[in-house]
């Protein structure tokens, strides 16, 4: 008779969340990337510049669609399962990205991108959530988020790089590659995570009866709103009022994606000792950087040290929000955590479309920094009406049953 195997160990938590944040990096890294080769990418398929925004719109739409809808299809799944399955859908959009023929059919294919992102850092955020004690969770939903700032630092340059280098197509095809190695780092390290029993569809929808899981969503997509003002029209605000070089902007975008990285990783860490003062802290750190924004953004030092505030600030946000969301959400989690996603794609379309009619109006390019500092007040009045009405008793009827305090 032959003996058994022996049990492999499961995969020391660090390794796990490593693993977890490899598909945020690819997943980051296809969301930026497409704005570096547009130029390559519109030239070579016959489009303007002004079509090759659809590219962009078409992913995010992709994300608000797809966070919702998989999270609610796969309520059922094993969230290792689930995590795989995604994961393989983003590998093989990327490649057929690579493989567009035509410019409608790269839209396309940038749309299928985007339906797995929300979902699969919703589902991550779960997973990362379970591997440890409760007083960490949002220390580990922020190593996940990691993957996605970290690749505003290193993937989105060097995909960048590379399709300028060796033309557009291979950008979606490095991108394809990093899909690959996360679906092996997800089999090989990530341990099987069942879900919660009773888990269906139908529960998962309950999380839309929660009053209290709308409101984080519109603090999210209201105060982010604020966030995506400014970043949207970064490029031009450095070379225009700052006097960056053409050449120095990408070395500010990374300056970007450094304080994306440091403000999620301490984020976390405030966020494990109170999520709403975490969330009340970082839009009050981004509204007041805004709001001096016009006047910092006048020399190149100044303006680059605003970069990085902001970028800070912001992401101070990014894991207090998710973990808030995965609080109030009560046994409908997949949904929650995923919409998550979805809120921060229409506050990107928020952001981008109000930053764009006041500079259309002829105020310059630091006025979306004004709007964007009235967004993210209007994101922290939201807070307040949320927390309001978490303290208030529950025979009135406004506390949903089942509701974890993130106070």
């Amino acid at each position: 008779m032959t003996p058994a195997a022996p049990a492999r160990a499961p995969a020391p938590v660090w390794l796990s969340l490593t693993a977890l944040a490899v598909g945020g990096f690819g997943i980051g890294t296809t969301e930026f990337a497409t704005m570096g080769v547009l130029p390559e990418v519109t030239g070579d398929l016959g489009a303007s510049i002004p079509d090759g925004g659809h590219l962009v719109s078409a992913y995010a739409l992709g994300v608000v669609v797809g966070a919702p809808l998989l999270a609610v299809v796969g309520a059922r799944l094993p969230r290792k399962a689930l995590l795989l399955a995604l994961m393989a859908a983003f590998t093989l959009t990327n490649a057929l990205s690579a493989l567009a023929p035509t410019f409608g059919t790269l839209v396309a294919a940038r749309f299928a991108t985007g339906l797995p992102h929300g979902a699969y850092f919703g589902t991550a955020s779960l997973v990362a959530a379970s591997l440890v004690p409760a007083d960490r969770r949002a220390r580990a939903v922020a190593r996940v988020m990691l993957g996605l700032t970290v690749a505003n630092v290193v993937g989105v340059p060097l995909a960048t790089l590379l399709g300028q280098q060796l033309g557009w197509r291979s950008t979606y095809w490095a991108v394809t590659a990093i899909g690959a190695l996360a679906v092996a780092c997800v089999v090989r390290a990530v341990p099987a995570v069942a879900v919660l029993p009773g888990a269906s569809p139908r529960r998962e929808l309950g999380a839309l009866r929660r009053s209290q899981v709308w409101l984080t969503l519109l603090v999210g997509a209201a105060g982010f709103g604020g966030f995506f003002a400014v970043y949207s029209y970064i490029a031009p605000t450095l070379t225009e009022v700052s006097g960056f070089a053409p050449s120095g902007v990408p070395v500010a975008l990374a300056l970007f994606g450094i304080g994306m990285t440091l403000g999620t990783e301490l984020g976390g860490r405030l966020a494990d000792r109170s999520v709403v003062r975490t969330i009340a802290l970082g839009m009050s750190g981004v509204a007041v950087v805004l709001l001096a924004f016009p006047l910092t953004a006048r020399t190149v030092v100044t303006a680059g040290i605003s970069v990085l505030l902001i970028a800070v600030t912001g992401s101070l946000c990014l894991p207090a929000l998710q973990t808030r969301l995965m609080d109030v959400a009560g046994d409908a989690q997949s949904l929650a955590a995923a919409g998550q996603h979805a809120a921060l794609n229409v506050a990107n379309a928020i952001g981008a479309w109000l930053g764009g009619v006041v500079i259309a109006a002829g105020l310059g390019y630091t006025a979306p920094a004004l709007v964007g500092a009235a967004l993210s007040v209007l994101g922290l009045g939201v807070l307040g009406v949320s927390v309001l009405q978490e303290r208030r008793p529950p025979e009135h009827g406004l506390l949903p049953a089942g509701l974890v305090r993130s106070g």
